[in-house]
């Protein structure tokens, strides 16, 4: 396109630029709703481009390949959806009645589940995935609740009650059973605050 200077001359418009902050943030928004709705195999690069008003080869300009792009979308859903091993937490005097407590309010049946959670569960079955979720999950919220541990066999504790966490997660909001879906919450914390105390203390 052309303007006219005040000589009357055509002058070529200088061409916008395109704010690289922002279209990053567009392509991991779209990215993380896509990763959670459908999965690491369920999802094309055209798809999050699409959703992020780009194209698919500016996807891979800014972030290399599908696999380097869902590594920092796991990264930055598992950090943002921290609501259990937030620092806080993780240095109360109970923690284990703390992680009870939450992850009963986090589950509740009308509630849609945490992002981080549905991007994991939803891509659980593919292996690319499942390595990055192996690697995000064993950096992150594994050793922060083993590194708060004490005694023997802190990671296996430590992992103990993060399977806890996320099955209890897939059976009461997922698959909605009734015995979850349905229990009162002082009853579900009764039984579950002991549970993350063996492993916890």
């Amino acid at each position: 396109m052309y303007t006219m200077t005040h000589a009357g001359k055509k002058k070529a418009e200088t061409p916008r630029k395109r704010d690289a902050v922002a279209t990053r943030a567009a392509i991991l928004a779209s990215a993380r709703r896509a990763f959670a709705q459908k999965g690491y195999d369920g999802v094309g690069l055209r798809e999050i481009a699409a959703g992020a008003g780009v194209t698919a080869m500016l996807v891979n300009r800014y972030f290399g390949s599908k696999e380097k792009l869902f590594a920092e979308v796991a990264q930055v859903a598992s950090s943002s959806s921290r609501t259990i091993l937030t620092q806080e937490n993780l240095s109360a005097s109970d923690l284990a009645q703390r992680m009870a407590a939450l992850l009963v309010d986090i589950t509740a049946a009308n509630d849609t589940p945490l992002e981080g959670f549905l991007i994991t569960l939803r891509s659980a079955s593919s292996k690319t995935a499942a390595k990055i979720g192996r690697k995000e999950i064993t950096n992150g919220n594994l050793k922060l609740l083993a590194d708060v541990l004490h005694g023997p066999h802190r990671q296996e504790r430590a992992a103990v009650a993060l399977s806890i966490v996320a099955g209890f997660q897939a059976m009461r909001q997922m698959v909605g059973l009734p015995a979850l879906a349905d229990a009162k919450p002082e009853i579900l914390r009764e039984i579950l605050t002991p549970l993350f105390r063996a492993l916890i203390e």
